[in-house]
């Protein structure tokens, strides 16, 4: 049975980022769980970082991503770089199937274990399942409403909800 499940979002807005995630997990054709927390603060609630896919493997690379932090003093360009490589390279890494959306106060960004570190345009970045849906309706209302980064978040993703079946409307929101 494949394990299916998230939907994460990112919005920036007047100096403020709101990442924001869905609860549900789904294994085959049944919901197995409604709240799960897959966003997490990292780094002394300096950086916030979501995950979609797996979420062992997803816990496991936020944990890595941590250590990586820790290392270069909370550089998260830096650290996602040497993340991104000893992903691509390590033989037990290569295996973990997720991808990570981490955020701090300049920098907005998606790693990939196919060695992607990818910055979007525009301050609106998702990921998961449903991602596609959330970054569509996110663009829509930052670029047209003086919403709050946290606004958009929550209307994306009450969005997302109503289109994948593999995002429900039980969302966690932090803010940095």
């Amino acid at each position: 049975m494949k394990s299916r499940s998230t939907t994460i979002l990112a919005v920036r807005r007047n100096g403020v980022t709101a990442v924001g995630g869905d609860g549900q997990v789904t294994l085959g054709s049944s919901v197995i769980k409604h709240g799960a927390r897959k966003i997490r603060r990292l780094y002394h609630d300096r950086v916030i970082v979501g995950f979609a896919g797996s979420a062992a493997d997803g816990l496991a690379l936020m944990e890595r991503l941590e250590a990586k932090l820790e290392e270069f003093r909370g550089n998260l360009i830096k650290a996602a770089v040497q993340l991104a490589k000893d992903w691509r390279t390590d033989k037990y890494l290569r295996r973990l199937e997720a991808l990570l959306l981490a955020v701090d106060k300049e920098h907005m960004l998606l790693i990939s274990g196919n060695g992607d570190i990818i910055e979007p345009d525009e301050p609106v970045l998702a990921i998961g399942s449903g991602g596609d849906y959330a970054r569509a309706a996110a663009l829509a209302l930052y670029r047209n409403t003086d919403l709050s980064a946290r606004e958009i978040v929550e209307k994306s993703l009450k969005i997302a909800s109503e289109i994948c079946i593999y995002t429900n409307d039980r969302f966690i929101i932090e803010e940095i």
